[in-house]
């Protein structure tokens, strides 16, 4: 019968026992979460609680551990498992003893819980332990107070809320990543995870990153792991990254979006985008940790990186994450971690010969963790192991490994391979298929995925035998050779054999390839060829298959897939390649389009179908990420070789010259690009018809070119006839139909007829969205002509300043700081932010777009000048008059020479400069500069364009500063009434002519 208490004065439990006024809580470091859970709940009932760490030294005799743990006043709380005896380690009859006679004794003071479901030692009685193992909190914390006598308080019957500091330990966080499985034999390291918890928890805001940082092999990944299971009750959310390849990072990191259930499409920087906005807010979840794993490229990071609320936690061998990180290095074991962990694995070493084997491998984890299974496996003497290591016995390979480990490793892992090899040789079958494949995640699922795959002899039993093939698994996993992963199911994405997967760190996948490299690695590696062009989707334009060319990618060049001469393995090859320019993976793109070109120069006719594919793509990409003059030399090389051949390619020079007409307008060699471009798109009607996708390829960059040039009707004119066709070849949604519908709204545009181009430019964007996903690259580039028609349209201005600013912070997260994409963002928000009196901001975006461009494209390209004009217009505003006179006269003599007098850039320009020497007094030039200018805008123009009527504004203003009132008057009236019927009598453009205020011209910086 339950004893009645009341709310005042001491209770008691067991035998009378006073309720303590406070509690030593006692753990091993691996139970932290639950030692902070009872701290929590003793002190909500009022009890004053003290957390102890406790791993005893194993010098230190026993008892006066022990003893020392009674200095505290009240009672020590235990909290026990079969892990806890073996701390030290020490041997089952020491820990018997001490608790025969020193706890025994002290009965009083000592008190535990019980966190598992194993067999104690039989002494443990003594302590009474209460049993938590699989109970839900509420009985936890009832158990908890009986066993220590405690009286709860009426309000502690208050469940924990979801923004709890503390939650209960068996409450695993809503969202949880694929974080590897907690290592049962994790050692030590609780110094070094209680300093990476302190340096996140003290961060400020946004800043809470911290590097895990050492040489392969040292224990960083388990490191990680373990403070994500340790720590989980901090978190709502724990997400594992996989980091060893940019693309399965991207992807990883991107399918947080899908989990969190964030409004976003499949393109992976649209979803990366989603992740760290939401993470960024702290909604839905502000307690989060992320953990990228084996991040050594440190090029990403101000891209993928998330701030807010929460922590991010980095492994890496790469030491300039301290740039974008605070750095935690990680050593090889504490000399004691060392010992202990041998000693548990194998049990029947002293601690001498411990040490010996710790000496031997330098106290680095992995091939400590190697030797300790290999001793407790065969229960083999020290004496005898280190003795096969030392004089090399077994080594198949005598050379170091590298990152700094001794020879010795190498040795241990002969002497594993060949037991493997004597006792579960099919275990050393699927090892030497992982050795054709890359380090880090391994896709080995599609060895069952495609049984059609042709496979070698040796290896056939895998597709047919699966108990073999889970028995070969398990026993690689458990011997720490490689680690089981799985994919989720990912949106859009089907689930099946090819889901499944295995990690192998790439200092053990070094060490096997060398190990079990022989007779067969030809014949895998074929094998592995085989299987990734089975696993190809055959569709890289398809959003929804790249994660599956994410995981392929790695594995390209291991495999030899590179060398290929097979067609179908090529295929998959160059298909890879278009999905990195379709996802936006440039850099990983431009690596392997360089590999793929040094393979193929080998043993493939530089005029082959498959090379002239290689360098359209390999362009595409090089254009894409601004690397344009690059492009330009690919292309001349392969025109080169065409020209050379023996029989006239007529398509492949026809792709060629296309190509290079793309080339030049980048480059600002405009007058020579359309030219060739005209040449091709009447080449490709010829050859190929009115429909063909090159052919409308070709029509496309034709208008951008006329557009470029400043002959907007005439794009206008050809893009309306470019998209008819479009939409009668491929359809309204096609992703070609849309960019042709973007380029009819911006030649609408520029013309002057801004209401109709909002109108088409509003379900452009809408339709990119929809077909491409918000953050594609195409569909940023709609909005952003979209917020430039809202400009010109005038009715937008009060909204513009923070759709300027989001587009520009979405461009820098997919794109980058320096892109030219994000440049051209850059150029329009400074000219609102300018036109809207931030002269301060104006003026740092402006230089900022200014010298992105001269390290792009030079200083002397038509678009670097532009800029530079800009930039004259800030300092004009800012009151700097000789300054702003100086840079547009020599901008305008620039434009002029590259582009010749009539261009509208060139027009514009002129317009501020007759500004720029009015207001510097030189209003007789200024006068002479606006009448020519009229003049030349009124024929290139015509009299109602909006620019010609600024010129007509600014003349007359000229001509009013030399007192021809007269002829002033007249122009500027008819500008009013033009305007007021144009544009309307409220628009932005008609008020600023009727308060006279000087018409200005802003440079729209745009590569094409």
């Amino acid at each position: 019968m339950a004893e009645q208490r009341s709310g005042g004065g001491a209770a008691a439990d067991h035998g009378g026992r006073a309720a303590p006024e406070h509690v030593l809580v006692v753990f091993p470091g691996y139970h932290r979460p639950w030692a902070t859970w009872i701290n929590q709940r003793l002190e909500a009932h009022g009890v004053r609680a003290t957390l102890q760490r406790w791993d005893p030294p194993r010098e230190t005799p026993l008892v006066d551990s022990l003893g020392d743990l009674l200095l505290a006043r009240g009672t020590v709380l235990l909290v026990l498992d079969d892990w806890f005896f073996q701390l030290g380690p020490r041997p089952t009859g020491e820990w018997n003893e001490v608790l025969r006679g020193f706890v025994l004794e002290r009965a009083e003071r000592f008190a535990a819980v019980n966190l598992t479901n194993r067999t104690l030692l039989p002494a443990t009685a003594v302590l009474e332990p209460v049993s938590l193992w699989g109970v839900g909190e509420e009985e936890a914390e009832a158990r908890l107070l009986n066993r220590l006598g405690i009286e709860p308080r009426r309000q502690a019957g208050r469940r924990l809320t979801p923004g709890s500091l503390v939650r209960y330990p068996e409450t695993p966080p809503e969202i949880w990543g694929e974080v590897p499985r907690r290592n049962p034999r994790f050692t030590g390291r609780d110094d070094l995870l209680t300093e990476l918890q302190e340096r996140l928890m003290d961060a400020e805001r946004g800043k809470a990153a911290c590097t895990l940082l050492g040489m392969s092999g040292i224990g960083k990944t388990q490191i990680a792991a373990e403070y994500a299971h340790r720590f989980s009750p901090d978190y709502d959310v724990v997400w594992w990254v996989s980091s060893d390849d940019r693309n399965v990072q991207r992807d990883r990191f991107g399918e947080l979006a899908a989990v969190l259930r964030l409004p976003s499409g499949n393109e992976p920087g649209e979803r990366i985008r989603a992740v760290r906005e939401a993470l960024r807010r702290g909604d839905p979840h502000a307690r989060w940790l992320v953990v990228f794993d084996g991040w050594d490229d440190t090029d990403g990071a101000g891209v993928m990186l998330p701030q807010g609320p929460g922590h991010v936690l980095v492994t890496s061998r790469n030491r300039a994450w301290a740039e974008h990180t605070d750095i935690l290095d990680v050593p090889g074991f504490d000399r004691a971690e060392s010992t202990a962990y041998l000693m548990r694995r194998a049990p029947h070493i002293t601690a001498p010969e411990a040490d010996e084997v710790a000496a031997e491998f330098g106290d680095v984890p992995l091939p400590l963790v190697q030797a300790a299974a290999w001793l407790g496996e065969s229960g083999m003497e020290v004496a005898d192991y280190l003795r096969m290591v030392r004089d090399g016995r077994l080594s198949t390979v005598d050379e170091r490994v590298g990152d700094g480990f001794p020879n010795a490793s190498l040795t241990s892992w002969s002497i594993l391979i060949n037991r493997l090899r004597r006792a579960q040789p099919q275990a050393i079958d699927v090892l030497s298929l992982c050795a054709s494949f890359a380090p880090g995640r391994i896709p080995l699922g599609i060895v069952r995925a495609y049984p059609q795959a042709e496979l070698p002899e040796d290896l056939r039993w895998m597709t047919t035998d699966l108990p073999a093939w889970n028995r070969a698994l398990d026993t690689l996993v458990n011997y720490s050779v490689l680690s089981r992963e799985s994919r989720g199911p990912v949106a859009g994405v089907e689930t099946g054999p090819h889901q499944e997967s295995v990690h192998m760190h790439r200092l053990v996948h070094d060490i096997v390839a060398r190990l079990t490299d022989g007779e067969h690695r030809a014949a895998h590696r074929k094998a592995v060829r085989a299987l990734l062009a089975e696993a190809d989707p055959g569709n890289p334009m398809d959003s929804r298959h790249w994660p599956r060319y994410a995981e392929l990618l790695p594995h390209l060049e291991p495999s030899g897939a590179l060398a290929s001469r097979n067609p179908r393995v090529q295929t998959a090859v160059l298909n890879c390649l278009r999905y990195c320019f379709r996802s936006a993976e440039f850099r990983a793109g431009i690596r392997l389009a360089e590999r793929i070109r040094e393979h193929w120069s080998a043993f493939m006719d530089p005029v082959s179908a498959e090379m002239q594919e290689l360098t359209t793509q390999e362009c595409y990409i090089l254009r894409a990420f601004g690397r344009f003059r690059e492009a330009y030399e690919l292309d001349l090389a392969l025109r080169a070789r065409l020209d050379e051949a023996a029989a006239r390619d007529e398509l492949g020079s026809l792709r060629s010259a296309v190509s290079i007409a793309s080339d030049l307008r980048f480059l600002g060699q405009y007058q020579e690009s359309e030219r060739i471009q005209r040449e091709a798109f009447d080449e490709a009607r010829r050859l190929l018809g009115d429909n063909e996708f090159l052919t409308l390829v070709a029509g496309h960059n034709l208008g951008v070119m006329l557009r470029m040039l400043g002959r907007y009707k005439e794009a206008y004119e050809h893009d309306v006839a470019s998209l008819a066709r479009s939409e009668n070849a491929l359809g309204a949604r096609h992703s070609h139909t849309l960019s042709v519908s973007n380029a009819v709204a911006q030649d609408l545009r520029l013309l002057g007829n801004y209401r109709e181009a909002l109108a088409r430019q509003e379900n452009n964007v809408r339709f990119h969205a929809q077909v491409l996903g918000p953050q594609h690259l195409n569909t940023l580039y709609a909005r952003a002509q979209l917020a430039l028609c809202r400009r010109r349209e005038g009715g937008f201005q009060q909204d513009l300043g923070a759709a300027f600013e989001s587009l520009l912070d979405q461009m820098q997260q997919v794109h980058g700081r320096e892109h030219y994409i994000t440049l051209s963002s850059i150029n329009n928000y400074a000219n609102y932010l300018r036109e809207h009196g931030d002269l301060a901001h104006a003026r740092d975006l402006i230089q900022e777009a200014e010298a992105g461009y001269r390290a792009l494209v030079g200083p002397a390209h038509p678009v670097a000048t532009g800029v530079f004009a800009n930039s004259a217009l800030v300092l004009q505003a800012s009151g700097q008059r000789a300054d702003a006179l100086a840079i547009l006269e020599g901008a305008l003599a620039g434009l002029t020479s590259s582009l010749g007098p009539d261009h509208p850039w060139v027009l514009g320009c002129a317009l501020n400069t007759t500004a720029a020497r009015n207001f510097n007094g030189r209003v007789g030039d200024a006068a002479e500069l606006s009448r020519e200018t009229l003049r030349r805008a009124r024929h290139v123009l015509g009299g109602e364009h909006p620019l010609t009527l600024s010129c007509q504004v600014a003349l007359a203003t000229d001509l009013r500063g030399l007192r021809e009132n007269e002829e002033a008057g007249k122009l500027e009236e008819d500008a009013l009434l033009t305007l007021t019927r144009t544009l309307g009598a409220q628009h932005p453009h008609t008020l600023s002519a009727r308060q006279r205020n000087r018409p200005y011209w802003d440079f729209e910086a745009n590569l094409g």
